[in-house]
């Protein structure tokens, strides 16, 4: 659970991620409408802007807005935005301010080249890039990293090459994750920062259409075909002469966020080659060897949540059921609720099915807690739904550490686990017992190798330097079991 009882928010459950990446190059074709669709299949990986440049080859045209995607393109928007190239972006802000400046694909002109570019992640050497670039005046690292990189385009511009060699240049010198994709007038790029933390892949239309997106679902929705991830360290270049590969990095190390598993991926993506659903299945199943119970039924918290109940329900012989009604038509709205509201703040997304619960000993299963105050309020209505028990099962690990990597938790002071030990979260919510799926558990269900993931909220084991200020550290790093 993520946002405060004070502030509902349309997305009450869950830790909230960066963004949303999509381009497509597709020589003779109109891509806006492929980009709108790609982009509708990553909507859940942010819901505060969206926005699409095209180029026809000589032109790019941007339009962007806050809101969700169908609230910002209509008919007349796709027909606008005309071209064979094209990249899309869906906005959740962990850097910058919720505003019209700070959507993207942030756009830049340099001379006769235009470039915009998308980002999915968060830099950690903002501060230290901006001092060395004597650049101010930018409102997020997304626009900082396209400053940079146009001022070097802006050096090579005597070659018709320049977005591609400056991109090669200046890479190596950004810090943190950063899933790119970027264009100018004639070529697509596509980017992966050295570890890998945010996904990214590559998809192919038909005999020379190509595609990247953040996450395969997307590829699914369009009737692209999967080719392969973007591999970390990897910058993959597409234009007329065909579609090539970089190595920018020198060594690149695979840290896909393990919360990519948990909770940000759609369950019918695939990340390293495996189903996001059969992973978060094994969640469930190894939830319930480590933390056994007796109960009459095991319940999910939608919809991140239902997989590893069903896991949980399979292994553990306790009937399935659903007891929570998700408000799926929430959307975004910039109308303030009103105390009464804020009082009830879980039930403008939840609602509990009353004869599921009444005299029931549940197995409640959520994917995380991270804040802990809606999971608090969610245990209340429970409660107040007739369950007689309720005993709380988490398919991840305590969440105890900032991440500074794309997600919107870098205020230590702010996170349940930090402040608490399990027994005084158990008490704090309000539940007879609680059981948090191991880190071991955890990493062996996503059946990648152990050391090809970040965990670094859950140990406090950052595999990047940490600019000081970039967040608040009160605790000593945790020994993983």
């Amino acid at each position: 659970m993520n946002d405060t009882a004070e502030n509902p928010s349309p997305d009450l459950h869950g830790p909230r991620e960066a963004c949303g990446v999509f381009g497509v190059y597709a020589p003779g074709q109109q891509v806006s409408a492929t980009i709108y669709f790609g982009l509708f299949a990553l909507q859940h990986r942010g819901q505060e802007a969206a926005g699409i440049a095209t180029s026809d080859g000589e032109t790019v045209t941007v339009v962007k807005d806050l809101g969700l995607v169908p609230q910002v393109f209509d008919e007349n928007d796709l027909a606008a935005l005309e071209g064979h190239i094209g990249i899309g972006h869906t906005r959740y802000s962990t850097t910058g301010s919720s505003c019209w400046e700070n959507a993207q694909p942030v756009h830049r002109q340099i001379g006769n080249t235009s470039i915009a570019l998308g980002h999915n992640g968060n830099l950690t050497n903002t501060a230290t890039l901006a001092q060395e670039q004597g650049i101010t005046g930018v409102s997020s690292d997304s626009e900082l990293m396209l400053d940079i990189i146009s001022k070097k385009v802006n050096d090579e511009r005597s070659d018709a090459r320049g977005l591609e060699l400056a991109l090669m240049e200046v890479l190596p010198r950004f810090e943190g994750a950063f899933s790119l994709v970027v264009m100018d007038q004639g070529r697509l790029v596509g980017v992966r920062d050295p570890h890998g933390f945010r996904p990214l892949c590559l998809g192919r239309i038909g005999a020379n259409a190509w595609v990247f997106a953040s996450e395969t679902a997307a590829l699914d929705l369009i009737g692209a075909t999967f080719v392969r991830d973007v591999e970390p360290g990897e910058m993959v270049v597409i234009d007329a002469t065909g579609i090539r590969s970089h190595r920018p990095f020198p060594q690149p190390e695979p840290n896909l966020c393990v919360f990519e598993f948990v909770y940000f991926a759609r369950p019918d993506s695939n990340l390293y080659g495996t189903n996001v659903f059969g992973a978060r299945q094994r969640m469930g199943h190894t939830l319930a060897a480590e933390f056994p119970v007796d109960a009459d039924v095991v319940v999910p918290v939608p919809e991140s949540g239902i997989p590893a109940a069903q896991g949980f329900s399979e292994a553990a012989g306790i009937p399935y059921a659903d007891g929570l009604v998700k408000n799926r038509y929430i959307g975004r709205t910039f109308i303030e609720p009103t105390q009464m509201l804020r009082d009830q703040g879980i039930r403008l997304k939840l609602n509990p099915i009353p004869a599921t619960f009444d005299g029931k000993r549940v197995v409640l299963v959520d994917d995380s807690i991270v804040r802990g105050s809606t999971t608090r309020q969610l245990i209340a209505m429970v409660r107040d739904a007739g369950a007689t028990e309720i005993h709380l099962r988490v398919s991840s690990p305590p969440y105890r550490w900032p991440c500074f990597y794309g997600m919107d938790t870098s205020d230590q002071t702010k996170l349940l686990a930090a402040r608490m030990s399990v027994e005084e979260i158990t008490e704090f919510l309000g539940v007879d017992s609680l059981g948090y799926l191991s880190i071991g558990g955890l990493l062996d269900s996503t059946l990648a190798p152990r050391e090809s993931f970040c965990t670094a909220c859950l140990t406090g084991d950052y595999p990047t330097e940490i600019e000081d200020g970039a967040g608040k550290f009160v605790l000593e790093p945790a020994t993983a079991p």
